[in-house]
């Protein structure tokens, strides 16, 4: 993956003045004591945080994607051990929050499942993923096409599996992706470097949070 500074194709390039940060299942049981801790994921929290902070002293959009675990709507892989009652974000658990160092409200299970964004603030929101990818059977796309955004920065909680299929989304649906390399766990320069071959860029946190513009985005009502 190119590095963005090195970057020489202005239909790749990140426009940070119109970008939302994606923050991908940082949830209190995927980080260290929850139920299903993801290796260098409590590593990682605080370089997403200060993301987080940044975007929101720039009230610029931020969306985190969540799972909630439930009934039999359930990746495959997993359906078993859910069925047989392995308590994993399960709706309205204390596992199934944001990491506290993110500082989200608590979630509106009820409202996430029936497919609805929760606010947490003008700029900031909440969704639903059902499966890996934070666009698949969800209104993310709808909801970055209202805020007029065109690049998205991602972190999260564990690469190979629900941060690369959204990078992968996000490029199938023309937006320019920037991979924060230090804010996401399970990310290796082989990772970086197969997902450059589909234009996907990368950068470090404090790069990210010194080149954040103020929001040039007009919300479509």
């Amino acid at each position: 993956m190119t590095h963005w500074r090195q970057n020489s194709d202005p239909f790749l390039a990140p426009d940070l003045g119109r970008s939302a940060l994606l923050v991908v299942d940082m949830q209190v049981d995927f980080v260290d004591g929850g139920r299903a801790p993801i290796p260098g994921t409590s590593t990682v929290l605080p370089a997403i945080a200060r993301l987080v902070d940044a975007y929101r002293e720039s009230s610029a959009p931020i969306v985190h994607a969540v799972r909630l675990y439930e009934g039999d709507d359930v990746d495959l892989c997993r359906r078993r051990v859910i069925a047989a009652g392995l308590d994993l974000a399960r709706p309205g658990t204390p596992g199934s929050q944001v990491a506290p160092e993110l500082g989200v409200p608590g979630l509106d299970p009820e409202s996430l499942l029936a497919g609805d964004v929760q606010a947490v603030s003008p700029t900031e929101h909440v969704l639903f993923k059902p499966r890996w990818s934070a666009f698949y059977r969800t209104g993310l796309d709808e909801h970055l096409r209202r805020w007029r955004v065109d690049t998205v920065v991602i972190a999260g909680c564990n690469y190979p599996n629900c941060p690369r299929a959204t990078i992968v989304d996000a490029s199938e649906r023309d937006y320019k992706v920037l991979v924060a390399a230090d804010a996401i766990s399970g990310v290796d320069a082989r990772h970086l470097e197969e997902a450059g071959r589909i234009g996907v860029l990368h950068a470090e946190t404090d790069e990210i949070v010194e080149a954040l513009q103020p929001p040039e985005l007009e919300v479509i009502s």
